[in-house]
């Protein structure tokens, strides 16, 4: 008897540990994006590089074509 009714839980422990977890913030995008970042290093810096050159180039593509 005593392994059944440790086996079962309480409803109301039950309902108090899924409002913790609930209650607590889970971390906002940019904090994850940063932490990522900062994780892989060169491979974010090369990758961020590689963007700003080619919005850049767009650009003045862009400029070019509508002088």
């Amino acid at each position: 008897m005593s392994n059944l009714s440790s086996s079962t839980q309480n409803p109301e422990q039950t309902e108090t540990q899924t409002n913790t977890s609930t209650t607590e913030a889970k971390p906002s995008y940019v904090k994850l994006a940063m932490r990522n970042m900062v994780r892989k290093g060169g491979t974010s810096l090369k990758h961020f590089a590689l963007t700003t050159i080619t919005l850049i180039g767009i650009l003045v593509g862009l400029a070019y074509l509508t002088r």
